[in-house]
């Protein structure tokens, strides 16, 4: 693994049972890549392509049949407990967040469990933290249930960064957002990779926001990767004819949907 290398991953399979004694679903078969620090990468693919059973296996919710997931972080650390150096951002963030629990709380809960912080130093790292995702310190007293869309969302990002990983996996954390939020929130997501040189590894079927927010991509086709390059290359010049059927898929300005008789 290259010094600059914060996660390698080779020749990753997952396998789910079968139902009535059927063959294994393969849902991810022989994925290999590496992600530097401060890079980013898109994982690419219709529903079931396997990019989300990727990504759950890279931060370790799902165990793979065979491969190897490499952290640099956790090669570092050599047995000493630390937080997992990768966290993920999802598509819905209101369920990641206690609806009970007001903002402030959650991340004083988090630093003080998970960084050791004392109450007061928790409390000033959660407002730094708030006002680096473009909230305030007004927002630590509300509850979710009292934020936009955009603003769990922001919440969401605060409280993976709170925990200083070196890989950011993002499963459609735009998704949801309409598009002038959608288009704030990805600014974000460049500002905050630019400053602390998190990488990123982002899970997505929108080929607009990939081409914004990503260095290089790895197109997934029935578990499988079919195409994987510079993300302008690929979204430019795509050599494999799923990559082309995908693209195909998007709307162009002027479309419209063809009446039924």
């Amino acid at each position: 693994m290259s010094t600059k290398t914060v996660l390698s991953v080779e020749g990753l399979r997952k396998e789910f049972p079968a139902r009535a004694g059927g063959k294994p679903v393969v849902a991810v078969d022989g994925v290999a890549f590496a992600l530097e620090r401060g890079g980013s990468l898109a994982l690419v693919g219709e529903s079931g392509s396997g990019k989300t059973t990727t990504a759950r296996i890279v931060a370790g919710l799902e165990r793979p049949t065979a491969g190897t997931v490499t952290l640099a972080a956790e090669a570092r650390a050599r047995g000493r407990r630390r937080p997992r150096p990768v966290q993920m951002v999802y598509q819905d963030p209101f369920s990641s967040l206690d609806p009970s629990q007001r903002i402030g709380a959650g991340l004083l809960e988090l630093l003080r469990s998970c960084r050791g912080m004392n109450r007061a130093s928790a409390r000033e790292r959660a407002i730094t933290l708030l006002t680096e995702v473009g909230l305030g310190e007004q927002h630590a007293e509300r509850l979710p249930r009292d934020l936009s869309g955009g603003q769990r969302q922001r919440v969401a990002i605060a409280r993976a960064l709170a925990l200083e990983p070196e890989v950011l996996i993002l499963d459609e954390a735009v998704a949801a957002l309409d598009v002038s939020v959608q288009a704030q929130v990805l600014n974000l997501l460049t500002d905050i990779r630019e400053r602390t040189s998190v990488a990123f590894l982002f899970v997505s079927h929108d080929l607009a926001v990939v081409r914004q927010i990503t260095d290089t991509c790895l197109v997934m086709h029935h578990g499988r990767v079919v195409e994987h390059g510079r993300t302008a290359d690929i979204l430019d010049h795509p050599q494999a004819a799923y990559t082309r059927q995908l693209l195909d898929a998007v709307p162009r300005p002027g479309w419209r949907p063809r009446r039924r008789n």
